[in-house]
């Protein structure tokens, strides 16, 4: 086996962490929930009076 061939072997067979490029789940819902969640507590702040 040649150095390259062992280098991409060891590469290739490293535990994944779940680091943040990981997972790529359904990021256009996160924002779209997120920014629901946002605009509901300030229609609810501003209903209840307190600011």
């Amino acid at each position: 086996m040649s150095a390259t061939t062992t280098l991409a072997a060891r590469l290739s067979s490293r535990t994944r962490t779940g680091g943040p490029r990981d997972d790529r789940g359904p990021e256009i819902l996160e924002h779209v929930l997120g920014w629901t969640l946002v605009v509901l507590l300030a229609v609810l702040v501003t209903r209840a009076g307190l600011m």
